[in-house]
């Protein structure tokens, strides 16, 4: 089982997220500055081949409850609450989890006007907004900038080695020359 956030209108534009060890799951956000027409939150299987059968839809406004499960341990499951009944989710990863809440209680925040649903055990960064979004981002690119460094201080231990063993060679090279020449010369 997937989620699928889409609107009845094409609009914006889309990202899709594949996980390839599980070819069978796909999920849909739509990307946009403006308000959709109608936004429904679907649940979809992923077939072999690209064929998909939709599992149930409802209506954003139809979504009483977020059960994030737990806030404190990364896990992909979560339950959602809708008019006449609840259903169990599961996302591909945890992260992934985290990114449906984040944008899913971004667009309730904005968009719903009579009824926004109630968010419970997901984390509070989930529910910062776009400060917790810049948070996320400058985490990332802290760590991506400590894996760049750390590659290239790699880099140059390489680099380092490969003059060292470059240097061993032409040593050892000058040495068999060297004895070489010694065993000609007392050869006679």
């Amino acid at each position: 089982m997937d989620v699928s956030v889409f609107s009845d209108k094409p609009y914006g534009e889309s990202r899709r997220h594949r996980r390839p060890e599980r070819a069978n799951h796909n999920m849909l956000e739509p990307v946009t500055n403006q308000r959709p027409q109608q936004l429904y939150i679907t649940k979809v299987k992923q077939f072999e081949g690209s064929s998909f059968e939709k599992r149930s839809q409802w209506k954003v406004e139809q979504l009483r409850q977020v059960n994030g499960i737990d806030p404190k341990r990364d896990c992909p499951e979560f339950d959602l609450v809708f008019d006449g009944g609840s259903d169990q989710w599961q996302a591909l990863s945890s992260l992934e989890k985290s990114i449906f809440i984040q944008i899913l209680h971004h667009y309730c925040q904005s968009h719903c006007t009579t009824h926004k649903p109630v968010f419970i055990n997901c984390p509070s960064k989930l529910m910062g907004g776009t400060k917790a979004v810049q948070s996320v981002a400058d985490d990332l690119g802290s760590t991506v900038q400590k894996a760049s460094q750390a590659l290239r201080k790699r880099g140059d231990r390489l680099a380092r080695t490969d003059e060292v063993t470059e240097d061993m060679m032409n040593s050892a090279q000058q040495f068999a020359d060297a004895a070489h020449q010694l065993a000609m010369k007392y050869k006679n």
